[in-house]
């Protein structure tokens, strides 16, 4: 069956203290279906949006995974740990801080952001040799990790209030938050961990719009925050297609949509000019009378369905 009322994307707002998982397994117990999931993870003591897929909307949680994400965080100077956070136990102490400006701090962020190679914590979910890093992190091993490319988009200090300082961050999916602030503690000259972190926002979805997890049991909290597939995959670029078209995008076939289209649109709903979403492939949503049918791909005017929600 094609997605209905009971298919949907749901941000949450998580508070600091459960997992991801537990998330999960709330919302699964008040919406009363087994078929939740999540986008990506937020650690036990970091707080803010976390994306559900709920229904058939589980199969567009690979097209929410990749987008960009913004954090608040706290990070305190002078103190490392091994987990890189709060929680974790203390390996080294200076007071190198104390000497630190404002402009010099500025500097450190500002050297950290854009295109970046960034060591995952020892304490993270990165799977070596099909394990969990904090499981053998746990057991005192200890892994040389390769550097991972990312983009930090923007780094801003927000709050200084030696030694803890307040920062906002705006970076590709991947980036660990944690090895951020370890990372600006090393480009200081000193030491430094996360204490306070908060996900304020994912690709388009913020979390001034998530229903708080005590609200999961509330259907009118639940209706106001929920969104619809179309809609959460509005960063593909959407294309509608006429009745004909549907059918065959259905059933799986390709669709030349310059006769069949009835307006091509790209994220911010704006409709496009030919020759449509230019001539590189793409992913692109496929609807019909507001209903998903398929997640495609577009070149050369031809839409490829790649995951098709039959009717």
């Amino acid at each position: 069956m094609r997605l209905d009322a009971g298919d949907f994307v749901l941000p949450v707002d998580k508070p600091e203290g459960p997992t991801s998982h537990d998330v999960v397994a709330a919302a699964r117990m008040a919406l009363g279906t087994r078929r939740v999931g999540h986008t990506g993870t937020l650690d036990p003591f970091a707080s803010g949006l976390l994306i559900l897929c709920v229904g058939k909307a589980t199969r567009l949680a690979e097209y929410l995974s990749g987008l960009d994400k913004e954090y608040v965080a706290e990070a305190r100077l002078g103190v490392g740990t091994d987990t890189l956070d709060r929680e974790g136990e203390v390996v080294d102490e200076d007071d190198v801080w104390a000497t630190l400006t404002r402009e010099r701090i500025e500097e450190a962020l500002a050297s950290l952001s854009g295109d970046i190679a960034q060591v995952p914590p020892q304490f993270s979910a990165k799977k070596i040799d099909g394990e969990a890093m904090h499981r053998r992190a746990r057991r005192g091993e200890r892994v040389e990790l390769a550097p991972v490319q990312l983009t930090i988009h923007s780094l801003e200090l927000e709050k200084l209030d030696l030694p803890v300082l307040r920062f906002r961050v705006v970076c590709s999916t991947g980036t660990y938050v944690r090895a951020l602030a370890r990372d600006l503690g090393w480009a200081l000259g000193t030491a430094a961990h996360l204490t306070a972190l908060r996900r304020t926002r994912v690709g388009g979805f913020d979390v001034e719009s998530a229903v708080p997890v005590d609200d999961l049991g509330r259907e009118e909290a639940v209706s106001r925050a929920r969104i619809g597939p179309v809609e959460a995959v509005r960063h593909l670029g959407r294309i509608e297609v006429g009745l004909e078209e549907a059918g065959r995008i259905r059933h799986g076939q390709r669709v030349r949509v310059a006769s069949g289209v009835s307006a091509i649109l790209d994220g911010e709903g704006t409709t496009l000019v030919a020759p449509p979403l230019g001539t590189e492939p793409r992913l692109v949503a496929v609807a019909y009378g507001g209903d998903l049918l398929a997640i495609g791909t577009y070149e050369d005017g031809v839409v490829k369905p790649r995951k098709v929600f039959p009717e």
